[in-house]
């Protein structure tokens, strides 16, 4: 494989790459060409034993740091990943097929900000005075959990690395994270990276494997926390067996998000964040505004704007040269399931207005697609697709679009595109959402909350709420006068 970040084995064990070759094969293929560029190897019992091992160990010592001790850990960690981000986007690109144009500027970047500002957030971490009367007071010690869990889903194998690490990390823990079997090469690169910049042997560790390598680490005795970021069914079991021994647990699932584009909104503004939404990473990111709901009045305009940029503007090619800016899906699994998708919308009556069909000989590149005369109750306004297709329906009324936005089980993001500021403060207040956005879309970065509600998920990543994901605060009760008792 011709690039220089290849890891050298299949998991980060104790500050080193460390294979074991009893453990079923895991092959990695360049959603590109469809080619195998590389073969690694499942975790054993034995593998994962000793990942929690060393990250017990390693935990033990990384509490005793002070926070700036550790910040400084972790903003070293973002300057040599921010030093080394082509060679890491590359990777990213050989690993999830995403542009080369935007690895770039979106995933190895992404996670160097969340390292530096968790590792910038880490010597603030204290506690409060609380002052009682008589003189007696409460001090409180926020502490950290112990060995955490993070599972990350195929999409952004870097970012979702470090958006898991950074604060868990920050708080004292230490982190066992399995990738998605699908894009298994990144996170290793981000442990690298975390041990280069000090971290002690054992602190960030990363296993491969499939359900079943993920089930044994949620249900250890030794992990207080577990981070999921993937499907809504996988989150309802992960969460189901974290609950069943009261373990800590953050869940960011998937959504079929509205975004919601008024007669008075810019034109091409309304166009760009629906491209956000819909075709940024071809489609495969769970916060997508797929269900776009126009108003009546511009739906024909904004159809025939969208159909020209996406005419005018997609390069879709080789992800390696930066002129390409729409790449394959990321595996042949997921291009199926939205053909499948993009099949169900022309049989139950939507119109097909753009794209819709696979791309080339070899790889999984398929055109983006848009869907218009959607309605609610079709499978593609209702299932979460994954891939770039974009929906269109019709609506005449403020009322009539909150109440159609909020009516799915998921809600992880909604958007507005108004020149109407008080419409669009009211749109967002009435969002079913844990994430919104005001005249843009799919921007997220790390000092702002993200996350969801309902089914698209439990508690929040980035942002000083994340600190309270993974740590706990003990309270201290100190009385300065003598103890008193009824008898």
């Amino acid at each position: 494989m011709p690039y220089p970040t290849q890891p050298t084995a299949s998991h980060f064990i104790d500050g080193a790459y460390v294979e074991d070759a009893g453990g079923e094969v895991i092959e990695v293929v360049y959603p590109a060409t469809g080619a195998v560029i590389a073969r690694l190897h499942s975790a054993t019992p034995a593998i994962i034993d000793r990942a929690l091992d060393a990250a017990a160990r390693a935990q033990a010592e990384w509490a005793t740091w002070t926070g700036t001790q550790r910040g400084r850990v972790l903003r070293r960690a973002a300057d040599i990943m921010r030093a080394r981000n082509r060679d890491l986007s590359v990777l990213e690109t050989y690993d999830t097929g995403k542009p080369l144009s935007e690895t770039l500027v979106a995933d190895a970047t992404s996670a160097a900000d969340a390292l530096e500002y968790f590792g910038g957030l880490a010597g603030s971490l204290t506690g409060e005075h609380i002052p009682l009367g008589g003189g007696d007071f409460v001090y409180t010690r926020r502490e950290p959990l112990g060995v955490c869990v993070g599972i990350g889903a195929w999409n952004y194998p870097t970012q979702i690395a470090a958006w898991k690490g950074a604060p868990a990390l920050a708080c004292g823990n230490a982190m066992v994270f399995k990738p998605s079997e699908m894009t298994p090469l990144c996170a290793l690169k981000v442990a690298e990276i975390l041990h280069e910049a000090g971290a002690p042997a054992g602190l960030y560790n990363v296993v491969q494997g499939m359900g079943a390598v993920g089930a044994a680490l949620v249900t250890d005795p030794r992990v207080a926390k577990v981070s999921l970021t993937g499907s809504v069914p996988t989150g309802r079991k992960v969460y189901a067996a974290a609950a069943a021994e009261m373990k800590h647990v953050t869940m960011e699932l998937g959504g079929k998000s509205p975004l919601v584009i008024f007669a008075d909104a810019d034109l091409d503004s309304a166009v760009s964040g629906a491209i956000l939404a819909n075709f940024y990473s071809t489609g495969q990111v769970c916060s997508n505004g797929t269900r776009v709901f126009v108003e009546r009045s511009i739906r024909p305009a904004f159809v025939a704007r969208m159909i020209e940029r996406l005419n005018a503007g997609v390069v879709m090619g080789d992800p390696l040269d930066e002129a390409t800016n729409f790449g394959p899906m990321a595996n042949a699994k997921q291009l199926a399931i939205v053909e499948g998708y993009i099949a169900k919308g022309q049989a139950e009556g939507a119109t097909l207005a753009h794209g819709g069909k696979r791309v080339g000989n070899e790889g999984y590149y398929i055109e983006p697609t848009i869907f218009t005369d959607v309605t609610d109750d079709m499978t593609i306004a209702r299932e979460e697709i994954f891939g770039p297709v974009l929906s269109v329906l019709d609506f005449d009324t403020e009322e009539e679009a909150l109440a159609r936005a909020n009516a799915t089980e998921f809600g992880l993001a909604a958007g507005v595109f108004t020149q109407d500021l008080t419409r669009a403060h009211r749109m967002v207040a009435g969002f079913q959402a844990g994430t919104c956005y005001i005249n843009t879309f799919n921007l997220a970065p790390v000092e702002a909350p993200f996350g969801g509600v309902k089914m698209s998920g439990v508690g929040r990543e980035n942002s000083k709420e994340a600190i309270n994901h993974y740590s706990e605060v003990k309270s201290v009760y100190v009385a300065m006068n003598p103890c008193e008792a009824p008898f």
